[in-house]
């Protein structure tokens, strides 16, 4: 049995968000509807990639549907909420199109280690009796263009390089 079982149907907001200085950032993914809120740890990369693939879902759906999805991020507060208490850390995410009611539904799932001093093992959901946590969101095209902005936003942000992330860069003259 899943250990987190969540469904925000429909979300009042979604952002995406960070805390700590420039190379030690922790990434966020947020989300509420009506009183609950539910926060993720999630990695840079899954940030980007979020954002990459919400903006391509976007662009498919308005092409088919001949509209324009534009947001004016003005009108969205994009802040993370406190407390910032994340349930897990997300280990995947996937997102689906609901045609009956044309919102978007994100779903993040659970990391689950198989030990938890060895945190490069994942845990099989199939071969395990404890299923990893999953949420879904349900958010309307605008508040995931605004989501994909964010993120991008984001993750440009930080250190023009990646190389530069916890190394030292040594140069000879």
């Amino acid at each position: 049995m899943a250990r987190t079982q969540i469904d925000l149907n429909p979300v009042d907001f979604i952002t995406v968000g960070t805390i700590g200085p420039k190379g030690n950032r922790t990434f966020h993914l947020q989300a509420g509807s009506d009183n609950r809120l539910v926060s993720f740890l999630i990695e840079k990369e899954q940030t980007w990639a979020l954002g990459e693939a919400i903006r391509e879902l976007v662009d498919d759906l308005d092409e088919r549907d001949a509209v324009e999805t534009a947001v004016e991020m003005a009108a969205f507060d994009m802040d993370l909420r406190e407390p910032i208490q994340p349930i897990f850390r997300v280990a995947q995410m996937g997102l689906a199109y609901d045609s009956d009611t044309r919102l978007i539904v994100l779903i993040a799932q659970e990391m689950v280690l198989a030990d938890e001093d060895d945190v490069e093992t994942m845990i099989d959901p199939i071969e395990s009796d404890d299923a990893p946590g999953v949420v879904r969101m349900w958010c309307s095209r605008k508040q995931m263009r605004a989501l994909s902005l964010q993120a991008m936003d984001l993750v440009a942000a930080g250190r023009p390089s990646p190389k530069q992330n916890g190394r030292i860069t040594y140069y000879w003259t």
